[in-house]
């Protein structure tokens, strides 16, 4: 059996298009030629024999011709149809090659997707020819490699990214123990705080990973939340960590119902405050935190004082990993997935992070979730 392909499909209904064309242009010519000269395909046998009077002859001759006529018709109909089946058959042949023409950009396409991987994902398939929809569908392919391309190459940055910052505590730690084992004598007080440091750190960092990644899978529940009580409640959690600091905490603003994960939601909003309390001036910082509901949604709004911020770096700060150099202080500085673990939660819940150099120094960070 054939397998049923576009082309061979094409080709048949081109042929199958013409073959009804053919059957009805030849079936309204039969009647408009039975109209105009009153012969019929059927004529009455014994009809000749049947007529007496004294026109007698007449009417054999005028029948004579019906017949001669009928004959005509019936030979007519006859090599029409011959001519029709192989005209038919003629069909078939070009059919084939048009459609074949017609999808011929489709196989284009086709062989060079097949050809496509991770090793060159740069390629595309950048199809000429008129606007039409083939056209449409390369432009559309290749948006979708443009955007497989981003998310791979990103995905290469976190892994080299992640890999580096979770060696760096590991090579510490051998590092540490390499002196206990080298010099038993040494007091071991130090050595485990050290341990113990860089283990706390460690951990943090794995805990972070797997929260970014629960927040890119989406797997969770959704369900009405508040946001300004998650807000809240981060806020109350890191007032003792803003009071060792000299940060000054404000709050503002009414409900923001939304929908999603309440877990995460505090997250999101725990994530935003400590950043802005870690990453503020050294003495009398100040941080607003504010919430309301709108025709846009549920809006988290996170303000604080600090130095003053180029644009150029608030755009990489969304980043893993990327810390701004002018934000980090000894001691003070995360794993560097605070701003990127609140833009997954926020995309994972159809919402938008959106990050401004504040006036006068610091940063405005704006969350706005879909309202509940």
């Amino acid at each position: 059996m054939p397998q049923w392909t576009v082309r061979l499909r094409l080709t048949l209904l081109y042929s199958g298009l013409f073959l009804i064309s053919g059957l009805v242009l030849l079936a309204i010519t039969y009647v408009l030629f039975r109209d105009s000269t009153g012969v019929n395909v059927i004529v009455p046998e014994g009809s000749r024999t049947q007529k007496t009077g004294p026109n007698v002859e007449l009417e054999i001759r005028y029948h004579e011709a019906i017949q001669r006529s009928t004959d005509a018709l019936h030979q007519g109909l006859l090599r029409t149809v011959i001519v029709l089946a192989g005209m038919t058959l003629v069909s078939l042949a070009l059919g084939w090659l048009v459609a074949g023409r017609v999808l011929r950009p489709l196989r284009v396409m086709t062989a060079t997707t097949r050809q496509i991987s991770e090793r060159n994902l740069n390629e595309r398939l950048a199809l000429t020819g008129p606007r039409d929809e083939l056209k449409e569908l390369a432009d559309t392919i290749d948006g979708l490699l443009a955007r497989l391309e981003t998310h791979v190459a990103e995905q290469r940055r976190f892994a080299a990214n992640a890999s580096h910052e979770l060696r760096t505590p590991l090579a510490v730690t051998q590092s540490i123990l390499d002196v206990a084992r080298n010099d038993p004598d040494r007091d071991n007080g130090e050595l485990v705080e050290r341990l113990h440091a860089v283990n706390s750190r460690a951990i943090d960092l794995t805990q972070a990973l797997l929260l970014l990644t629960r927040a890119d899978q989406r797997s969770f529940e959704r369900e009405p939340v508040d946001l300004s009580l998650m807000a809240e409640e981060a806020t109350e959690t890191l007032l003792p960590f803003a009071a060792e600091r000299n940060i000054a905490i404000e709050t503002a603003g009414g409900p923001a119902p939304t929908i999603g994960s309440e877990a995460l939601l505090l997250q999101l909003a725990t994530n935003l405050v400590q950043n802005a309390i870690v990453h503020n001036l050294p003495e009398s910082g100040t941080v607003w935190v504010t919430t309301g509901a709108g025709p846009q949604g549920a809006t988290l709004v996170v303000e604080n004082t600090g130095e003053e911020l180029a644009p150029e770096l608030v755009a990489t700060l969304a980043e893993p990993f990327l810390r701004g150099s002018e934000r980090v202080r000894t001691g003070q500085s995360g794993v560097g997935l605070g701003i990127a673990i609140v833009k997954s939660i926020a995309e994972a819940h159809d919402g938008t992070l959106t990050l401004a150099p504040r006036e006068g120094g610091g940063l405005h960070v704006t969350v706005r979730l879909p309202a509940a």
